[in-house]
């Protein structure tokens, strides 16, 4: 009877241990805009800490697990244009609840965004698209104020950010 016990306890043990992993995933996602330039995003999934974010400084970057994107060919965003290359994706807090969805190119020097760089992004900020428990970013056809165009979107916890790419 007491192996029988041991051995329900050890299962238990397992599927708790199963059920509280929290594995991490590195994603890619590649997508063909509207233009025909191809845009790619790399990061990892981290969990969405609203803390972190409300705790910024206005002004302040924010950049999501080191989130990258490279883009192939270069893309006219509204009035800007945004060079082929490879970029940083951040978020630049303005106030509590004003965000801008930024770009900033090739890596960080001494580990810290130029801020004079950063590409700003026609931004919305939007908090009625649900919660994220974990980081999303991706690239999806616009709607409202972005209708018929691509965004850069960037969902964590209650916070959804989407960036005019087109």
């Amino acid at each position: 009877m007491n192996k029988k016990y041991a051995l329900l306890i050890a299962l238990s043990l397992l599927a708790a241990a199963v059920v509280v992993a929290h594995p991490h995933m590195s994603k890619s996602i590649k997508a063909t805009l509207p233009g025909g330039q191809e845009a790619t995003i790399t990061y990892s999934t981290v969990p969405s800490n609203e803390s972190h974010v409300a705790k910024a400084p206005a002004g302040g970057f924010l950049n999501p697990h080191n989130a990258r994107f490279n883009l192939s060919a270069d893309v006219k965003a509204g009035d800007i244009t945004i060079p082929a290359g490879d970029y940083m994706i951040g978020v630049v807090k303005n106030s509590e609840k004003d965000f801008t969805l930024v770009l900033h190119p090739g890596p960080f020097q001494a580990g810290k965004p130029d801020m004079s760089k950063l590409i700003k992004l026609d931004s919305m900020f939007l908090e009625s698209q649900g919660k994220a428990a974990h980081l999303l970013i991706d690239i999806s056809p616009g709607e409202g104020k972005f209708q018929n165009r691509a965004m850069l979107t960037l969902h964590f916890g209650s916070l959804f950010l989407g960036g005019a790419l087109s």
